[in-house]
């Protein structure tokens, strides 16, 4: 099983490299980035400034989104990172959430979902490309095959869909052993359908993981649960709660959610976690002392987690680091 952690912008640059240099010799196979330009800072300068401290370790953005940036653009900076690093990149990939949002503007659409993620890899390969706001083709002299591995976040049916069509892997924001095998069963039953050999696919859960006692644990994570039901509440609104489309236990905890504050997007000061219980976070969450972390992370793995990315936003990350470096990840190598 893989092991990554997930910064948001606002690490500094000297404690980044240090964290990435640390959680590599820890053992852990990636890190990941927030890629939210106005909440926080770009993330690929400091994904450029963390490959340079590392050897072995894989970059990618959790997530980037088809209307951030011009897709030739995208491409260029994709390729030109993983020939950078050595072949040590991948992206992470949604309709586009905080980014697009807090400036007003909608997510994409999962057909341009799909659409970027089979132009932007073409490109990275080196393929010439005709895409919809290029009307002449694209093609970079310099690109030597590269294939750039994109995972897919999704909840819905349709994004899941699209994820096991198109995506070399799902990601997953939840961390409940049930959720995540019937959310994850979806992508991987729709790549198959789809005539694709699901053989490596990844199933990608990225969830805080915090040690200590229960109190402390549910304080440090339950931003969490709120920002799950932020996507959550797009497909009530399209589905409704008794579809059969999504899980009821998905969408029966946000029915006291009054709303969401974009400007404190993953951030334990969003003002809007009153509907969030205890029990919520300790099923989203991996919480408590190693052994409470190393049994859940079993149970995840049973149910069809291929890769754990902690969300490192909940403060205490060099003792987190040290600890799955020392009592978590050792128990889940060959």
């Amino acid at each position: 099983m893989e092991f990554g952690i997930c910064f948001k912008g606002f690490v500094s640059p000297d404690r980044a490299r240090k964290l990435v240099k640390q959680a590599e010799e820890a053992g852990f196979d990636y890190c990941w980035f927030y890629d939210s330009h106005i909440l926080w800072r770009e993330c690929y300068p400091a994904i450029a400034m963390c490959m340079e401290h590392t050897t072995k370790m894989r970059f990618a953005p959790c997530v980037t989104n088809p209307n951030a940036r011009d897709w030739s653009l995208a491409a260029s900076l994709f390729g030109s990172l993983a020939k950078q690093s050595g072949g040590r990149f991948d992206i992470g990939l949604g309709r586009g959430d905080s980014s697009v949002r807090v400036m007003g503007k909608k997510p994409a659409p999962l057909a341009r979902v799909a659409e970027f993620t089979h132009k932007v890899k073409a490109m990275v390969r080196g393929e010439e490309v005709i895409y919809g706001e290029c009307p002449e083709p694209v093609q970079f002299p310099w690109a030597d095959g590269y294939e750039l591995p994109v995972h897919i976040g999704a909840y819905g049916p349709k994004a899941l869909k699209t994820a096991g069509e198109v995506g070399d892997g799902v990601i997953l924001q939840i961390g409940d052993p049930y959720l995540v095998e019937w959310l994850g069963n979806q992508a991987v039953k729709a790549g198959h359908e789809a005539g694709r050999d699901m053989a490596d696919y990844k199933v990608i859960v990225a969830a805080p993981a915090y040690f200590g006692d229960k109190a402390s644990c549910i304080e440090s994570t339950k931003w969490f649960p709120a920002m799950v039901g932020n996507h959550v509440a797009d497909i009530v609104e399209k589905y409704g709660t008794d579809s059969g489309l999504v899980p009821k236990s998905l969408t029966d905890y946000i029915e006291k959610r009054k709303g969401y504050d974009y400007s404190k997007h993953g951030q334990s000061d969003n003002p809007y976690l009153d509907f969030i219980t205890p029990e919520i976070v300790e099923s989203f969450c991996v919480l408590g002392q190693p052994d409470d972390h190393v049994t859940k992370l079993q149970h995840l793995q049973e149910a069809g987690m291929t890769h754990f990315n902690i969300y490192l936003d909940n403060g205490d990350e060099e003792n987190i680091i040290a600890q799955y470096g020392e009592h978590i990840i050792p128990r889940f190598r060959d």
